[in-house]
């Protein structure tokens, strides 16, 4: 029996936290899922088919790590594709209240789904897409956080944005 997992996020941009829990992840699991959600209520950056680029440009070099899109709830979209278990990054205390109140609420909409929480490498501590996107815009350096593909990007929108 193949164990997929779901590992739902915006990615907006995506970095190396989120890197480094989905390959802890692929080491536990035959299949990870990294599902962009395509309209989360926050202000993006980028197109939900830019961020599911960047992303899977970032695991090319992983076979057992699949990139897609999604429109639903994640519990619904994990049962619709045969996952197991919901993957989700901790850096912060911060993050665990959050992550555990969805993780009840996950299991209450879909108990055979089980959640499962991954810190990141400590390294990754402080990263955050919201920091990485407000440091590159200020022209910042952000090249210690995410891939080179996602700084080029980066760079690309925000002079395109200075130059409208």
């Amino acid at each position: 029996m193949l164990r997929r997992a779901l590992y739902p996020a915006s990615l907006d941009p995506i970095h190396y936290g989120h890197i480094d829990v989905a390959l802890r992840a692929s080491k536990i699991f035959d299949e990870v899922v990294i599902a962009i959600f395509d309209k989360p209520k926050k202000n993006l950056l980028f197109t939900v088919d830019e961020r599911v680029a960047l992303a899977r440009k970032a695991f090319t070099d992983y076979s057992n790590i699949q990139v897609a899109q999604f429109s639903t709830l994640a519990v619904h979209y994990a049962q619709q594709i045969g996952a197991m278990a919901l993957i989700r990054g901790l850096r912060a205390f911060g993050d665990f209240e959050v992550e555990f109140r969805m993780g009840l609420n996950n299991r209450k909409l879909a108990p055979d789904i089980e959640t499962i929480a991954i810190m990141t490498d400590e390294r990754y501590l402080y990263i955050s897409s919201t920091m990485i996107r407000e440091i590159a815009e200020l022209g910042g350096d952000v090249s210690g956080m995410t891939p080179p593909h996602v700084v080029e990007a980066l760079k690309r929108r925000y002079s395109q944005q200075t130059e409208s």
